[in-house]
């Protein structure tokens, strides 16, 4: 029983109507545990012939154990630094919301460098894709130049304009100085690891992913509390702690884009610099950043309006989105396998091979989905108590965790969807269908379930659940257009 699905059989690509070999590149049979272990360890795949199946598990498992470690690090860096008091974790709330911005951009042009790096490495293009990968760093060096020097200087002033405390700011000025002065780790950790994806080489992206927040973890405690030969920095001590271990991963990315080894290598920088390129990076991230910002601040109203309904309805629902984006992961990273083998076998000319991607992993999606859905249906309770055994608390976040889930089904597949385009270079689709669900439909909505017929916070969680269904029918009708395979990308 651990023989995974066969390779798929051959296909015809009306593209250029030859049949496509679809047989598995190694001889050696495909198990489970040769899977896991190409997985982790990178591998030289085609990922424009073969099992589509395989390539899918092959690309998924690195993605999701990179937000596992996402995950790790985020809940440890919030338990050391809790230790310190209301002061630090405020002011690493407020960084973090300031770091949003930061993060939009490093996410859009990761989905820019991922979808052209992607497109070159399926048209056989591997200087094309090493002429891409180098842009979107000199890009990414910009940004973060740019932007984290004055906020190292001014970091203090930051925090006064978005409304800290004087001891906040006292206390914690330090912290957000080095966070955000430095965020130029931020974004190359981003960018290089969209590059890697692009190629089809996630194993690199998630081992830089584990040493940099391993390292995080590791270092935090130490400086924060001054264990063994560290000096005691307070909440400082967590800004240099991230600093050191993002960076030391960025060391990692440079050293695996310099390997002969590597599907997207820098042999040497290129010292023209390529406008078209840069124009079509911009282009093409400006989607990603607006995909961002428009989910993020669509969640910030609807924190606001569960707000109305007391405390008890805001911890209810943070507990639960906790939980939610724990289950999340193994979607998540499914999702974004697809941009890849989108991106490559457009590339390949093979829009038919690509096609075919979705479904099958859109199918993978669901079912997944489909048993998160059962676990939060009929055992959400325990899920709840393992947070908190605060009766208020864990009823908002029961109603919570239950409602949402009845919209899994087809959210998976609005997932699925959104990276598809994005891998095909289409960010503006879901950047448009994502501000129509978002805030013309969900937004009002939930405030007319929860404030006029006075569901409350069940009324939002209503809001959601049908907003994520009506995006995924939405996602499916552009699909089923087709016009995503005939996206463009300019030949640079």
């Amino acid at each position: 029983m651990n023989e995974l699905p066969p390779s798929d059989p051959p296909e015809t690509d009306s593209s250029n109507s030859e049949t496509v070999n679809e047989a598995s590149p190694s001889d050696v049979p495909f198990t489970w545990w040769s899977a896991i272990k190409e997985a982790l360890g990178g591998t030289p795949r085609d990922f424009t012939s073969g099992s589509i199946v395989q390539a899918c598990i092959i690309l998924a498992i690195p993605m999701v154990l990179e937000m596992l470690m996402e995950s790790a690090f985020a809940l440890c860096d919030a338990f050391y630094v809790s230790k310190l008091g209301e002061s630090a974790l405020a002011v690493v709330g407020l960084t973090e919301a300031m770091l949003t911005i930061i993060y939009a951009f490093g996410i859009g042009f990761s989905m820019a460098t991922t979808a052209l790096v992607a497109r070159r490495i399926g048209e056989k293009n591997p200087e094309g894709a090493s002429q891409a990968t180098q842009h979107s760093i000199w890009i990414a060096l910009t940004i973060g130049l740019v932007t984290g020097i004055p906020c190292f200087i001014f970091a203090p002033q930051l925090l006064s304009l978005i409304g800290a405390e004087a001891q906040v700011i006292e206390e914690g000025s330090g912290y957000t100085s080095i966070l955000l002065g430095t965020n130029v780790v931020i974004v190359l950790l981003f960018i290089n690891n969209a590059a890697f994806r692009g190629a089809g080489n996630a194993a690199v992206a998630m081992k830089s992913l584990w040493l940099a927040n391993g390292l995080n973890i590791i270092l935090d405690p130490c400086l924060i509390f001054g264990w063994w030969i560290f000096p005691e920095m307070g909440v400082k001590g967590a800004a240099v702690a991230t600093t050191i271990g993002r960076g030391i991963g960025v060391a990692y990315q440079f050293w695996e884009l310099r390997s002969p080894q590597s599907r997207v290598r820098i042999q040497r920088f290129f010292t023209v610099i390529n406008w078209a390129l840069i124009r079509e990076l911009f282009r093409l991230s400006i989607g990603g950043i607006a995909q961002f910002l428009i989910a993020t601040a669509s969640w910030v109203v609807l924190m606001r309006i569960v707000a109305l309904g007391g405390s008890a309805a805001v911890a209810g629902y943070t507990v639960a989105i906790r939980v939610i984006l724990f289950f999340f992961l193994p979607a998540w990273g499914l999702s974004n396998a697809v941009a890849t083998l989108v991106g490559q076998n457009l590339g390949a000319q093979k829009p038919d091979r690509a096609e075919r991607s979705v479904w099958l992993t859109g199918v993978c999606n669901m079912i997944y989905m489909a048993l998160v859905t059962v676990l939060f249906v009929f055992l959400p309770e325990y899920l709840m108590q393992f947070f908190t055994e605060e009766e208020d608390i864990t009823a908002h976040g029961i109603a919570c965790l239950r409602i949402f889930s009845y919209g899994y089904v087809f959210y998976s597949w609005a997932l699925v969807f959104a990276q598809a385009f994005n891998g095909a270079g289409d960010t503006m689709t879901p950047t448009w269908m994502n501000f129509l669900c978002f805030w013309i439909i969900e937004i009002p909505l939930a405030y007319f379930l929860a404030v006029n017929l006075g569901y409350a916070s069940s009324g939002v969680f209503w809001a959601v659940c049908i907003a994520e269904t009506i995006l995924a029918f939405l996602a499916l009708f552009v699909f089923l257009t087709g016009k995503w395979k005939k996206t463009k990308i300019e030949a640079t």
